[in-house]
Formats: structure tokens, sequence, C-alpha cells
């Protein structure tokens, strides 16, 4: 009987973990470009409560699991060698505006798929399309040039690395102390403002599908980082994360018999399929297309942003929003403040009319 390659078996428990992710997301209603369109137009932070309550889980999990020496988050692309700051806040400008004319970040575009959106269909296809572009593609060179331009290393800020807690140790602060300064700060922070607020706190379900979308963080680093451990194979330490991998899925499903399957394929799929179980079973699955060109070209060119963006961030509102923070990297903080930026930026032009009409301007030329 032949050996399961570990790359299946790391894959296989990806896609049950993605099943949970995308059931417990649509069933909560969860979405980082919805809690920001609720606080702006119109006041109401309980879903913003509920992305933070995810962010504090992910990073109280993710952060045990690197003291219990079970993980090692050093080894995650969020603590590279470098502060890629300018691809952080450019790219994360892109993204947060893209979402908010694409209807949602990545991982919404997935769970909107699940429950028979095909406008999200095409927003996947585009996102995949210009992030492979970005990555390795038409566009590779001038990320390329924008790094080698920009990008800062950690040990001219005094740091071993780009995390919080080795930029404070650079201060002469030891770095377990200034970890779990950093972790009691944040995650006991964002507890606390989650939690004083009587109407979230009335909100069982927006507070469980935090919980549980926050508990997939560190179950993805776990899947990685402990189940694909290998001595002479590992598999990469990554957790949830949703815009290259949309590029790489679309790759594996046109190259599958010379293909393996890694974390963010598996990842896509499982979120797909969870939501389409949640939708089914619920009674919510619909079909929906475009109401008119308006609304195709404004997914389209959130699609694009979104793609560009999320690469040059290195992540969407869950990579580097959830699993980002979870590592308590520098990086990641720059690109969920310029993607939440972006967001308002975008919600407040979709307001006053948006791009549409200098969009349809310059394609009618």
């Amino acid at each position: 009987m032949s050996e399961i390659p570990l790359t299946t078996i790391v894959g296989s428990a990806t896609f049950a973990v993605g099943v949970v992710f995308g059931w417990a997301a649509r069933a909560s209603e969860f979405c980082t470009m919805g809690a920001l369109s609720d606080m702006v137009l119109m006041g109401d932070r309980r879903r913003l409560r509920a992305w933070v309550l995810a962010m504090a889980v992910a990073l109280l999990g993710s952060q045990a699991l690197q003291a219990a020496g079970l993980v090692n988050l050093g080894k995650s692309i969020y603590l590279g060698p470098s502060i890629p700051w300018a691809g952080a806040i450019l790219g994360g400008l892109m993204f947060g505006y893209g979402m908010t004319l694409s209807g949602g970040c990545g991982a919404k575009t997935l769970v909107r798929l699940g429950g028979g959106n095909l406008k999200s269909l095409v927003v996947m296809l585009v996102v995949g399309l210009f992030a492979t572009m970005t990555l390795k593609g038409l566009l590779a060179m001038e990320r390329i040039a924008l790094e080698q331009a920009t990008n800062l290393s950690p040990a001219r800020l005094g740091a071993a690395d780009s995390g919080l807690p080795a930029l404070l140790a650079g201060t002469g602060l030891p770095e377990a102390a200034a970890r779990l300064l950093c972790v009691l700060a944040l995650a006991g922070g964002a507890l606390a403002w989650c939690l004083r607020d009587a109407d979230f706190r009335a909100a069982r379900g927006k507070i469980a599908g935090a919980l549980v979308i926050g508990l997939c963080i560190p179950a993805g680093w776990a899947v990685t980082g402990i189940l694909g451990a290998d001595e002479f194979d590992p598999v990469a330490l990554a957790s949830f994360s949703f815009i290259a991998p949309m590029g790489d899925g679309l790759i594996y499903l046109m190259t599958y018999t010379g293909s393996t399957i890694n974390f963010g394929i598996a990842a896509v799929g499982g979120v797909i399929a969870g939501s389409f179980l949640a939708a089914r079973l619920s009674g919510s699955f619909a079909v929906e297309g475009f109401a008119d060109a308006d609304d195709m070209l404004r997914h389209l060119a959130g699609g694009a942003l979104m793609g560009t963006g999320g690469v040059l961030a290195m992540g969407c509102t869950i990579g580097q929003g959830l699993s980002g923070l979870s590592t308590l990297s520098l990086t990641s903080f720059l690109a969920l403040a310029a993607i939440i930026l972006g967001g308002i930026l975008g919600l407040r032009s979709l307001e006053e009319g948006g791009l549409l009409p200098g969009l349809r301007a310059l394609l009618r030329r």
C-alpha cells in the first residue's frame, strides 16, 4: 500500500478547516467590508466588533502555539527579512478601495460564490488573474522594483525581524517580555472594546462566528506547522489568506495532473464548499448575476485592484488582518491600516457616484 503524500494530508485537513471557515462566515455574516460599511454609513459597529474579536482570538491562539514551541511563526512570510512598507501601504489602499467596488474582500467573494453569486465568480477570476500577473507576470517587474527601492531592513531599526516584539526588544526590553506585553495589550484591549457594548454582547451569532473564524487562524498554523512538519521536506508555514491562492487555484485547475495542492488552494476550495453547504441548508442559496453593465464594470475594476493590491500588500483583510496580525508583524499593521483607509475612501466615493462615470468615459474614447 502506497504512503499518502504529506501534501495530500495537509490539503485534506486544510480543506476541512476551510469548510468550517466558510460555514461560519456565511452563517454569521462575517465581512470586513460589510463591517466598515455598517460603521461608516449606519453607525453600527457590531460587525466591526465581531471582526476585532476574531483578530483577538487569532492572536491569542497563534501566540499560544508559538509559546508552546509547536510552531515557529518566524518562518511565516509576515516576519520576513525586510519590511515592505511601501507595498503594504500602496497595496492596502488599492485592496481596500477595490473591495468596496466588488462588494467584499477576498474571503467574502468566496463566501458569496458558495451562495450562488455569479458576480463573485467573475471577481474571483479577475482577482486570480491580476494576482498572478503581479506575482510573476506582466506586473511582476514593477512590483520587484518597488520592493527593491523601498524595503526596509529591520536591522536599521535595531530589530532582529519585522515583528513588534523584536522592535521593542531593540529598546532593551527582553523579547519574551516584549511579546507578552504586545499580546496582552492588543488582545486585552480588543476584547475589552468588543465586550463593553451591550448590543454586541446580545449578538450571539456574530460572537460565535467571530470565535470560530478566529480559531481557524491558529488551526491553519497548526495544520502546516505541526501536521505538515517533515524533517526533509516540510510544508511551508501558512494560514488563511485568499488573494494569491485564488491565482494558484486557477493554475491548479488548469494543470492538475502536473501540480501539487498547497494550503492556499485547499483553503479556497474549503471556504467555497463551506459557504455552499451553509447556504443550501439554510435555504438561502440563490443564483445572482449582474444588474447591468455598470454593475459588471464596477466588479471588474474592484477585482483588478484587489488582485494587484493584495499581492503588493502581501495579503488581504484575512491574510494580513488576521493571519498576519497574529504573528505581530509590523507590516501587517501597516497593511491593515491602509486597507481600512482604502475601504473608507471607497465607501465615500461610492456615495458620491464612484469611479464609474470616469471609467465609462475612458472606455468610450
